[in-house]
């Protein structure tokens, strides 16, 4: 084979990790590839802005309870109870809030036996809560 002088082909590798792999310390020149360099996602946004954490409030902790609280949630915006969060508008949409107070009661059929005291009474009254904001939504239209 002949080498890469002969042939006039070859390749430059460059070390583009952040850290030094003698010290572990952050390399002056990793920095200011960062700053120079931008890549740009699929959506036309720098990568940068596009990966960095959104200052916003911590997620509350998943359970049985807060899962119920959001289906419930969406009933009601369905319902036309409450204004959609991302638009600001206040939608009718009588047949999907229907399908989910009917999702929130086969829930509660599915999980009988499974769920604390808590847990059993929040369902049973959002679903009672729901059901009759259903009644009264029907009527009007």
């Amino acid at each position: 084979m002949a080498s890469e002088e002969e042939t006039g082909k070859g390749f430059t590798v460059q070390d583009r990790r952040r850290f030094s792999p003698e010290t572990g310390e952050a390399r002056e020149d990793s920095r200011e590839d960062r700053d120079t360099t931008q890549v740009e996602s699929a959506a036309g946004q720098p990568e940068a802005e596009h990966d960095a954490p959104q200052a916003q409030e911590p997620l509350p902790a998943i359970n049985f309870s807060t899962f119920i609280i959001s289906l419930s949630t969406q009933a009601l915006m369905q319902l036309g109870e409450i204004a959609d969060p991302l638009s600001g508008q206040v939608n009718k949409d009588i047949p999907v809030a229907k399908q989910m107070i009917d999702i929130i009661g086969m829930l509660r059929d599915k999980t009988k036996g499974n769920l604390n005291a808590g847990e059993e009474r929040l369902t049973e009254d959002v679903l009672f809560d729901l059901r009759m904001k259903y009644v009264e939504a029907v009527k009007k239209k």
